[in-house]
Order: C-alpha cells, then structure tokens, then sequence
C-alpha cells in the first residue's frame, strides 16, 4: 500500500467531514513528488489546566499521521483563548487572565508529547503573530467576512433567538482563530464536529489571501462520564490523562456499557469486534486498565484493577490510602480532606458534605466537625477516593 493510500485511509478512519477529499489526494500527490508531508494544523486554546481523553481523540489520529511522515503543527492559542471559544456555547464564556492561560500552556505543550512525536510535532503560541497586529491590519481581516454569514452559526442563531447575549469579541473569534491558518499556510486542519464552522472560516480565509485552502477534517466528539455531553473540563465529566491512576480506572468503570465500545473506537486500536466477543463487565475492565497503562503503566494499571476489586467487587479497602495527620481532636474534615489534595477546594469538599457523599464504614458523614479514635478513621469521599485520618502524637 503506498503512502498516498495508507495516508488517506488514515484519515477517514472514524472521520465525520473531510472537505475535500479531492483536495486532501491532491495535497498529498503534490508532497509525494518532494517526497515531503502534509502541514497538518491542531489548534488548542488553553482554557483548562489539563489535557482530557477527549483531546486525546485529536492527538491519536495525529500521532498515526506523523508515523506516516507527515508534521503536525501545534497551535497554542494562547491569544485566542482571551477571547474563548464560542463553539458549542449557548452563552458568553468568562474571560480568563493572562496567569491563567500561561499556566494551562505549560500544561497542554508538556502533556501533549504523551500522544504527540516531539520530533515531528511543531508548537507554536499565536501570540507571536497578533503581537504585532494593528488595527490597520485588523480591518482588512474583518471586511473579508460578513455579519449575515458569521450569524449563521446554529449557535449564534439559537443565543440570538433566545434573546442571550452574543458580544461582537465572540463574533470575531472565528475570523481570529482562522487567520492562524493563513499564517501556518496549513494543509489541512483537524478539529471536532463543534469546531467545523471555524474550520471552514479559515479555508475562506486562506483562498481570500490567495493561498490553497486547507482541507478540513472533523472527528467526532467524546461524550463524558454523564454520558450525553462532551466530554469538558468545565462540565466535570472529564477524565485527564493525568488523572491518578486510581481515579481513572474508577472513572473509566462508571461509564455505560453503551458508551464503552465509542471509548474503545476512538480512544484506542483494539479490534472492536473482539472486544464484543467478550463479557461487557470483563470488556470494561480490560478497558480501563488498558487507558491507565497508555497514561501511566503496566504496574500502575494492575495496581488500580487490585484496588478497584477489593473496593467494588470485595467490599475491601484499598492499598496505599492516603494518610491526613490532624493536630488535635475533632478533626475539621472540609479542611483535612482539601489539604489531602482529594478536593480542588473547600468548596467541593463542602458539596461533598452536603450531598452525603462522605462516609465511614456504614455511618453516613454529615458534620463538618469529627472525632477521630486513637486507631484513627477512614473516610470515603465520594465512589473511589479514600482518606484515614490518625492523630498526631
């Protein structure tokens, strides 16, 4: 099979849009002759602090086109991300600070590399570019697009109709993200179906500065743990690939046995067909272990399946739970469990509390303030984390 075929193969593998086709075999014709690789863009606004399996969708097909030759281009926007990303949005996004899009960058470009070939992978932030960008130069982008052809975006067009603001910042966002495009000279850019008008608009852009338009290729979206959105940091529903793995294996578990065979589909190569042969809870377990191997390892994905059957299947405790010492008796547990770094804050821990979800054997936990026994107490927060708190001598 010669690399043309093998490449365009690739890319229809658990595509939604490519347009177009014919535009990809001739990109890819025209390479083949300098014995070069397509410029394939990726485009990420870093708006949370850690890449999720959803991403990992994108990064894995990537990663196959880079083994085929070809190089991946690695947009960190971290000037777009300023503005936020309206896709999918049925109201305004918070603007995010300039510390925390530096921070989340960091994240994305050191994360992605557990996918993504360093050597064949270029990362580069747009700000480079808009740092010189003036009005002078702004204007010219903004006349190349219309109001009546920006609003008909479904989600602008629902937001309009239900009388939910729509700023004019998030009007331009898609011309600022497509003019990536133009500076890249991208030949193709891949994104999920949320993202497929922003694509487009940076293929009209391209032909508007007179360059070749790049061919837009869209994957399907994720869903998350609450089995109807996408997968989202915001929404909760993540599960990072940095994520304990632990918690990982836990959160891979809780899935529907529905939603498991798109997981196996798009987040990994084993053949779906026998993965159907087997037992669905069996299928499950292989799957989670499987993800926590790829992220973490082959010791990490035992240890959290040993773990997950005493828990869940045993009814034992877990190996290796964290230890809270406390200074003195009753124990603050809001405070214990947020300093144990179980919880991103007080916050959560206090919702926690109130959901009931914070338990000791069969005793129910519904007082912030707790009195610890000299052989100490093992708390359970929430499906799959554990705490024993002991007091200092």
């Amino acid at each position: 099979m010669n690399k043309i075929r093998q490449t365009l193969e690739c890319i229809k593998a658990n595509s939604i849009d490519c347009i177009s086709q014919e535009e990809l075999t001739n990109k890819l014709q025209k390479v083949s002759r300098t014995r070069g690789g397509l410029k394939i863009k990726i485009g990420f606004d870093p708006t949370a602090k850690d890449i999720h399996l959803g991403h990992t969708v994108l990064l894995r097909k990537l990663r196959a086109l880079q083994e085929l030759g070809h190089t991946v281009y690695f947009i960190v926007g971290d000037f777009t991300a300023r503005i936020g990303d309206p896709s999918g949005r049925n109201e305004l996004r918070p603007a995010l600070s300039d510390r925390e899009i530096r921070a989340h960058a960091r994240t994305y470009t050191s994360q992605c590399f557990k996918i993504l070939d360093k050597k064949k992978t270029r990362v580069i932030f747009n700000s480079i570019w808009y740092r010189a960008f003036t009005l002078n130069d702004f204007f010219p982008l903004l006349s190349r697009y219309t109001v009546a052809r920006m609003i008909e975006r479904d989600d602008f067009s629902l937001r309009l109709k239900e009388g939910k603001p729509l700023s004019l910042l998030e009007l331009v966002y898609p011309l600022i993200q497509g003019y990536d495009s133009v500076k890249l000279a991208a030949d193709i850019e891949f994104g999920g179906t949320d993202q497929k008008f922003n694509l487009i608009v940076g293929r009209h852009l391209q032909e508007s500065f007179g360059l070749p338009p790049q061919v837009v290729v869209t994957m399907p979206l994720l869903v998350g743990l609450d089995g109807k959105n996408k997968m989202s940091k915001s929404l909760g529903n993540y599960i990072g690939i940095t994520d304990h793995p632990q918690d990982m294996f836990g959160k891979v578990m809780s899935i529907s046995d529905e939603l498991m065979y798109d997981y196996y589909r798009l987040l990994t190569d084993i053949d779906l067909d026998e993965v159907k042969k087997m037992h669905p809870k069996e299928a499950k377990l292989f799957l989670a272990s499987t993800l926590v191997e790829t992220y973490h390892s082959a010791l990490s994905a035992r240890k959290a399946r040993e773990n997950f059957e005493k828990v869940f299947s045993q009814k034992e405790l877990p190996q290796d739970i964290p230890v809270y010492r406390a200074d003195s008796d009753p124990v603050d547990i809001i405070e214990a469990i947020t300093q144990s770094g179980l919880v991103s804050s007080k916050r959560e821990a206090r919702r926690l509390l109130e959901q009931k979800s914070i338990t000791s054997g069969t005793l129910v936990i519904t007082e912030q303030s707790l009195s610890i026994p000299p052989e100490g107490k093992v708390l359970k927060i929430g499906k799959r984390r554990f705490l024993r708190i002991i007091l200092k001598k």
